[in-house]
């Protein structure tokens, strides 16, 4: 007993000695990250280390979440409450899990593309340079994002999961943060403007400590976006444009608040349900949508259809409109990966300012008279 209680003392003093040697958490916030238009997330910077945001991580989020970032080396010389974080994520990530495309370009263009090792649907993904790892089996299928295949997912031990939720009720994700895998909600699709969405490059270039190449990428997407607004001001014609279609009785089309619309704005065109608010699609019936397009110039985004036969089998009153029997009807649905995934859904939100240039293009065609549309196809 005497001996067991010896070693007790040793084991405490050693721990306390050890405690004495750790610094604790710098409290003094240095900066703050520039952010300009996204209203979705915040990061504090500190001598130490830096505090993460998530604001708004999907609609109507009744709380925020706050992940700490730490070098490996100044974690283990700092003490601090873990209670106070959702998260900790320690630096450098080797291995991260995301699961929108949407989150591949980002990825790509601060050049960690290789520090992906799982994705939920890689069928999904477009890009030639992540098709090409999967390929190689570089990247494991994980399933699907509802059920994440959570025993391949542990058994990869990915330093961090970039996860997106309608409502935060995700099983597997908290299957994986029990199992001390950190979990971090990304919410660039809550946000309401293209440009909003596409700073979240920001968010990625935190986690790598990669801020200024991050801030560098963005400016120039940001800078190309104004200057094709800017050239589209110029116009005095702005033609009609109608959006959307019809699927079981009712017409799904961008209310004017949208980021859909917003771009259609900054093309200067007339769309014709500019002025509607709300959240969400418009639900319309086809009566109304007809009496206000049928005349319409321009059909941008039929929905999912891929060519105007497609377009009148899903419902014959698509024909009845004038840009349909004009075939300018314009679809990023035909744009597609190796593998089938639409472009547009993985690259879109990142690149705001192809997509402004692509409606540009269509619908002011004596503008950017060198651009070819990157995203967008005329159906066929």
């Amino acid at each position: 007993m005497k001996n067991i209680f010896f070693i007790l003392i040793i084991i405490l003093l050693v721990s306390c000695k050890n405690d004495s040697n750790k610094q604790v958490i710098e409290i003094t916030e240095v900066n703050q990250l520039q952010i300009k238009y996204a209203k979705g997330f915040s990061v504090k910077n500190y001598k130490t280390h830096k505090v993460l945001e998530i604001k708004n991580p999907w609609p109507n989020a009744d709380k925020s979440y706050k992940y700490l970032l730490i070098d490996k080396i100044n974690a283990s010389k700092t003490t601090f409450p873990k209670d106070e974080f959702d998260g900790i994520i320690l630096n450098p990530i080797k291995k991260i899990v995301v699961t929108s495309t949407t989150h591949i370009p980002a990825l790509e263009l601060l050049n960690v593309e290789t520090t992906l090792i799982g994705y939920p649907g890689t069928a999904y993904i477009s890009s030639e340079k992540t098709r090409e790892r999967i390929d190689n089996g570089l990247i494991r299928e994980l399933g699907k994002n509802e059920g994440i295949n959570t025993e391949i997912l542990l058994e990869l031990k990915p330093d961090l999961v970039i996860g997106f939720g309608i409502d935060g009720n995700n099983r597997s994700f908290e299957t994986i943060k029990k199992s001390g895998i950190p979990v971090i909600y990304n919410g660039d699709w809550v946000e309401n403007s293209p440009l909003a969405k596409a700073e979240w490059i920001k968010f990625f270039g935190v986690l790598y400590n990669k801020e200024k190449e991050a801030d560098s990428i963005f400016n120039r997407i940001e800078n190309d976006y104004l200057e094709a607004k800017k050239l589209a001001e110029k116009v005095k014609n702005k033609p009609t444009v109608l959006s959307g279609a019809m699927h079981n009785d009712i017409w799904f089309l961008p209310n004017g608040t949208s980021t859909e619309a917003q771009l259609l704005k900054d093309a200067n065109v007339n769309y014709l349900w500019q002025d509607s608010k709300g959240t969400g699609s418009l639900q319309l019936n086809f009566e109304s949508v007809f009496i206000k397009a049928k005349d319409a110039d321009i059909w941008l985004s039929p929905s999912n259809y891929n060519s105007l036969e497609s377009l009148k089998n899903g419902n014959s009153q698509h024909a009845m409109f004038k840009a349909f029997q004009n075939k300018n009807v314009y679809s990023f649905n035909n744009t597609n990966g190796k593998s089938g995934g639409v472009l547009y859904y993985e690259l879109g939100m990142t690149r705001p300012d192809l997509v402004l240039k692509d409606i540009i293009k269509i619908c002011h065609p004596e503008l950017l008279k060198d651009y070819k549309p990157y995203f967008f196809k005329r159906l066929k």
